[in-house]
């Protein structure tokens, strides 16, 4: 008798996780996948930088099931390597509407469906890697964070720190992503 007991606990059991996990807040992207390198053409260009030698597109990325109570979105990207250490912001992106459910190819690039911050080039948009060769692959650290604060809330320009600052109290949850790109 134990035995059917046993294995009805550990099917209830497994249920349970499976059903958990299919309710995760998660973000991806249908150009790469989790911790994998990043394609070249996502890579920055400048013409006053050496290092950017990439066409600056920015990857499509989506989500689901963000917490009932959302009312926007803000997606950052920082290369906490870049910097020589302290840092490169590459994109701040807030008032997403709550009805969002991500960006196509080139959307963050141009800046569509959000209120552009100031990211560390000093841009309201997608500012590809531009890591300088031979400093490894860097990471990219995608945070969608989802908020109780309506999608015209907050001023256009904030910096990183800025936004972090205004969301505290009203950040609700937040899924991360993270891309390599390397020269």
């Amino acid at each position: 008798m134990k035995t059917p007991l046993i294995g009805l606990s550990a099917l209830l059991l497994s249920s349970c996780f499976t059903a958990q996990a299919e309710g995760l807040f998660i973000l991806q992207s249908p150009a790469f996948t989790d911790n994998a390198m990043l394609d070249k053409q996502y890579a920055g260009n400048a013409k006053d930088n050496p290092n950017c030698t990439g066409k600056n597109l920015s990857p499509p990325v989506v989500w689901s099931n963000p917490p009932t109570n959302t009312q926007s979105f803000a997606l950052l990207v920082h290369d906490p390597e870049g910097g020589k250490g302290l840092g490169v912001t590459h994109l701040v992106a807030y008032n997403i509407p709550a009805s969002a459910t991500g960006f196509t190819a080139n959307e963050l690039r141009d800046g569509k469906g959000f209120t552009g911050g100031k990211n560390t080039p000093g841009s309201p948009a997608w500012h590809g890697p531009c890591p300088p060769p031979g400093s490894g692959a860097h990471h990219y650290t995608w945070t969608l964070i989802a908020t109780d604060l309506r999608a015209d809330a907050l001023p256009a320009g904030l910096t990183r720190e800025e936004l972090l600052g205004k969301l505290k109290g009203h950040a609700l949850a937040a899924a991360g992503l993270i891309s390599r790109f390397g020269q």
